[in-house]
């Protein structure tokens, strides 16, 4: 006998079959829902033909994966600068606690700089590259001005989630190993302007 589906049996049918298919794809995505696009975006932790780098300080050292395929012209500017030595003496001159820590501006090695901190640059601009990588703890991603597109050689780290910075800040890597030394550092005491009382230098290295 042939059945014919009435209106109402097909909605429900095409209904059940929408939540197989929603089922599917949660499944295949490790358990949580990817929205539409974003599965090619999401950076993969265990990439390990990713570069990562070695951010070192006082209070001990913190291994970083970068991103080249989700911001490469930024990936490439903090290596160039990297592996120059640029970074090697400046310091964590912003901290926020349950917000981010800040670093990469050259005018830190000076502590005579200290009313400027922040300010400096390598002396060229990056693109903005913006991505579906949410900020969230361990997050490294570019500072910049007003314009998107006058990132730097700054950059912040994470450490609680900021949903209003997703798609904002160019997100290009992510902290890896040392998360509780990024909590040391956000900890530390701070004046009115957010400055460590105390220079917190670091230096980083591309690790082999």
């Amino acid at each position: 006998m042939r059945v014919v589906l009435q209106p109402r049996t097909l909605a429900s049918a095409l209904r059940q079959l929408m939540m197989v298919i929603g089922l599917f794809t949660i499944v295949t995505a490790g358990g949580s829902f990817v929205p539409n696009g974003a599965a090619a975006e999401e950076p993969s932790k265990a990439d390990t033909k990713a570069p990562h780098v070695l951010i070192k300080t006082k209070f001990g050292e913190m291994e970083a994966v970068l991103f080249p395929d989700l911001a490469p012209k930024h990936v490439e500017s903090f290596l160039k600068l990297v592996k120059s030595g640029f970074y090697n003496g400046t310091i964590f001159h912003r901290i926020i606690p349950g917000f981010m820590v800040q670093g990469g501006d050259p005018l830190t090695k000076d502590p005579a700089n200290r009313s400027r901190f922040g300010t400096g640059g390598p002396g060229y601009t990056v693109p903005a590259e913006f991505n579906r990588v949410a900020h969230e703890k361990g997050i490294l991603s570019a500072a910049r001005t007003a314009d998107p597109n006058s990132a730097g050689s700054q950059f912040f780290l994470m450490v609680d989630k900021a949903p209003h910075l997703d798609g904002q800040y160019t997100v290009f890597g992510e902290v890896v190993k040392g998360l509780e030394v990024l909590d040391t550092i956000v900890g530390q005491p701070r004046d009115l302007k957010d400055n460590p009382l105390e220079r917190i230098e670091m230096t980083i290295d591309v690790m082999p």
